[in-house]
C-alpha cells in the first residue's frame, strides 16, 4: 500500500523526454559546481558519502524540480501528473504532491524531540511562529538544537517532512547564509535579508551546495581536534625506566625542581603552562585542557608508578617539550623512554570495564557522573571569563551585554549544548550534562527556544 511519500508514479513519469531535459537543468544547478571543482562525477559523491546520502541529495534536487514551471506542454510535472495519472494516487499521496508542489527549502533548529513522535521546528531564514513536525525516522536521531535543511509540507492536517533533508553544521550554515546575502544584496552585514518565499524557493540548489562542500571538505580530510595551543589532540604516555639503584624519592627531588612541576603529593605533580600562548581565539568553545584553581593551564602530568616515571600529555608537541625537560634534569637517573600513543578515537573506543581489570577500581556510575559533571561546571564557569571565538573574541559576559551579542551567547550555549549531547551513549555524563545554569548565569534564558 503506497505511502504519503510515495512518489514512484511521478519519477517514473520523469522518464518522458521533455521532464527529462528539465530535471537535468535542475540537477546541474544542485551538482555543478561540486562535481566541476571537484573534476567528479555524482557517482563518486555516492562512493565517497554513500548510496544512502547519494539519494538523499538527488531527493533534494528533485524536490525543486517539483517546484518549478518550465516551458514545455503542462508547466509543472505535479500538474501534468496528477491531470494524467493522478486517479491512480490515493489521497493521501495526492495531497503530498500538491503540497511539494509549493514547498520551500528552508533552514530550521529542531528542539523539544520526541523520539519516535515529533518535533519542533524554528525557521532560521524567514523566522515565524515555531512549528510542530510529526516525523517518526529523524526524531530518532536528531539532537537538540540541530539545525537541518528540509522542506516541511503539511498533509491532511499534519506538518511532515518532505525526503530531502540535510543535517547543517555551524559552518555549512554560515556558507548558507553568506550565499544567500550575496545573492539577495546583503554582502557587508551578517544579519539575513529578508527572503520572500519565491525568492527562497528559487535558490534551493544553494541548500545544496553549502552542505555538499562542506560535507565532502570533512570527509576528504576531516580537521584535527585540537588542545588550546591549537595542537593536533593525541594523547601521550612517555614512559621513563629508572635506571637500577634509583630510588623514587632521587626521581622526586629532581621533578620538583622542574619549571612549572606543581607537587601535588609525593608521587605526582601538575605541569603547569609559565606563558599563556594567547590562542583562545583558535576555539569555538572551551579547550580540551585542564586549568587549576589559580587559573594556570595543565599541560600534563608527572606521575611515578614503580620502576617507572610516567608523562601524560594531549598533544606530540607537548610531549617533545616535556621530555626534553625531564630528560635535562633527570639525565642519567633515567633510561631511554617508551612513548605510547592514542588518537581521540581510539580513546573513545576503549572500554573502561575489562573483565581483566580489578573490580575495586571501578568507579559507579553515579560517581563518575558526579565528578565529570562537577569538572564540566569549573570548565564552563571558567570559560564564561575567557574570549570566545564564536563570540568575537569576546568572553560570553561581555558579549551578553548586548542585543546582538545576546543572540551570539545564545546560539553559543546551543552549540555546546548540541555537541554535549551527541554522545554514542545517551547515558555518558557528557551526555547528562545540563547547560540551563549557563544560560540563567548570562541572564539570556529567555531565547533558549
Amino acid at each position: 500500500m503506497p505511502t504519503s511519500h510515495d512518489l514512484k508514479g511521478l519519477m517514473k513519469f520523469l522518464a518522458r523526454e521533455e521532464w527529462r531535459e528539465c530535471f537535468d537543468e535542475v540537477f546541474c544547478n544542485h551538482f555543478g559546481p561540486v562535481l566541476d571543482a571537484g573534476e567528479m562525477d555524482f557517482e563518486d559523491i555516492a562512493e565517497i558519502l554513500g548510496e544512502v546520502w547519494a539519494m538523499t541529495l538527488w531527493g533534494c534536487a528533485f524536490e525543486d524540480f517539483i517546484t518549478q514551471d518550465f516551458e514545455v506542454e503542462g508547466g509543472n510535472i505535479v500538474d501534468e501528473y496528477l491531470k494524467r495519472r493522478g486517479w491512480k494516487e490515493n489521497a493521501q499521496v495526492k495531497a503530498y504532491m500538491k503540497a511539494l508542489r509549493i514547498s520551500v527549502m528552508s533552514l530550521y533548529e529542531v528542539s523539544e524531540i520526541v523520539p519516535g513522535k515529533s518535533l519542533v521546528a524554528r525557521d532560521l531564514i524567514r523566522g515565524g511562529d515555531m512549528i510542530l513536525v510529526s516525523e517518526g525516522t529523524a526524531t530518532q536521531t536528531l539532537k537538540q538544537w540541530d539545525r537541518i535543511a528540509a522542506r516541511i509540507v503539511p498533509v491532511m492536517g499534519k506538518n511532515v517532512f518532505a525526503g530531502g533533508l540535510l543535517p547543517f553544521t555551524p559552518q555549512a550554515t554560515e556558507a548558507l547564509f553568506d550565499g544567500l546575502r550575496q545573492m539577495f544584496g546583503k554582502k557587508n552585514t551578517k544579519k539575513l535579508p529578508v527572503i520572500k518565499d519565491e525568492e527562497l524557493q528559487a535558490a534551493a540548489s544553494m541548500f545544496t551546495l553549502s552542505w555538499l562542500f562542506d560535507t565532502l571538505e570533512r570527509a576528504m580530510g576531516i580537521p584535527s581536534m585540537q588542545n588550546a595551543d591549537g595542537d593536533e589532540l593525541v594523547f601521550h604516555d612517555v614512559r621513563f625506566p629508572l635506571v637500577s639503584g634509583v630510588t623514587q624519592k632521587d626521581i622526586a627531588a629532581r621533578v620538583s625542581g622542574i619549571p612549572g612541576m606543581s607537587q601535588e603529593n609525593a608521587k605526582f605533580w601538575n605541569w603547569l603552562e609559565q606563558k599563556p600562548k594567547h590562542s583562545a581565539g583558535k576555539r569555538a568553545g572551551p579547550s580540551f585542557d585542564t586549568t587549576m584553581d589559580h587559573g594556570a593551564r595543565v599541560l600534563g602530568n608527572v606521575e611515578l608508578k614503580g620502576k617507572f616515571l610516567h608523562l601524560s600529555t594531549n598533544s606530540a608537541e607537548r610531549a617533545q617539550t616535556g621530555t626534553t625537560l625531564i630528560q635535562q634534569a633527570l639525565g642519567d637517573l633515567v633510561r631511554v623512554p617508551l612513548t605510547e600513543i592514542r588518537t581521540v578515537e581510539q580513546m573513545m573506543a576503549e572500554r573502561p570495564t575489562n573483565k581483566e581489570q580489578d573490580p575495586v577500581s571501578e568507579i559507579p556510575p553515579e560517581i563518575a557522573e558526579q565528578v565529570i559533571h562537577q569538572f564540566m561546571d569549573r570548565q564552563y564557569r571558567e570559560t564564561l571569563d575567557q574570549p570566545v571565538g564564536m563570540l568575537g573574541n569576546k568572553t560570553p559576559r561581555q558579549a551578553a551585554k548586548s542585543a546582538a551579542g545576546r543572540k551570539k551567547v545564545a546560539e553559543w550555549l546551543k552549540y555546546l549544548e548540541n555537541q554535549s549531547s551527541r554522545q554514542p551513549n545517551p547515558a555518558d555524563p557528557m551526555a547528562t550534562y545540563s547547560f540551563e545554569w549557563m544560560w540563567h548565569e548570562l541572564g539570556v534564558i529567555d531565547l533558549r527556544q
